[in-house]
């Protein structure tokens, strides 16, 4: 398989999805939560979709922020940023809640800049989760964060309702 690549003046933008951009993230959704049915059994809904409970929360709640993932003006995923840790329930630590690229624009930088401009726009303490079942995701992220901080990076691990998970945790 050829390695995709994108123009290196492309424009990848992270762009804060509006409300009425809500049901353009929800089909993006769709998609990643289809991806994790690879890791994790994931049941389809009875209307046939795959859903994301919750998602309301990031047009409602002010520690939810939801963006969307330009490239060349054109929708390539989706980042989910909040507020506050998952694991330690730190209020003060940013968290990548989820984080999606399509397909065609993986392993060509862009998810890569896309994670670097969330990190630059939000700085602080950051963590992110990612399934250990996940091998592809934890690879991008030690490499992106490695590449962010300057230095090598290690996750570490926990288990959340009998599934295997690995996290970073840096500084912005």
């Amino acid at each position: 398989m050829t390695k995709p690549v994108i123009d290196p003046s492309a424009k990848i933008e992270l762009v804060s999805a509006s409300l009425e951009q809500q049901p353009i993230l929800a089909d993006l959704l769709e998609l990643y939560v289809h991806d994790f049915s690879e890791f994790h059994p994931i049941e389809l809904g009875e209307d046939g979709g795959f859903r994301y409970p919750g998602l309301h929360l990031y047009w409602s709640e002010s520690t939810h922020l939801p963006f969307l993932i330009a490239i060349d003006d054109k929708f390539a995923g989706f980042a989910l940023v909040r507020k506050g840790s998952r694991l330690s329930g730190d209020p003060n630590v940013w968290d990548m809640a989820e984080f999606f690229v399509l397909r065609e624009y993986r392993r060509c930088g862009a998810g890569t800049r896309i994670a670097h401009e969330a990190w630059r726009r939000f700085p602080g303490k950051w963590e992110v989760r990612v399934m250990q079942a996940n091998v592809s995701a934890h690879e991008f992220w030690e490499r992106a964060i490695a590449a962010f901080t300057g230095q090598a990076i290690h996750s570490s691990g926990f288990e959340k309702n009998g599934v295997s998970w690995r996290f970073f945790s840096f500084e912005s």
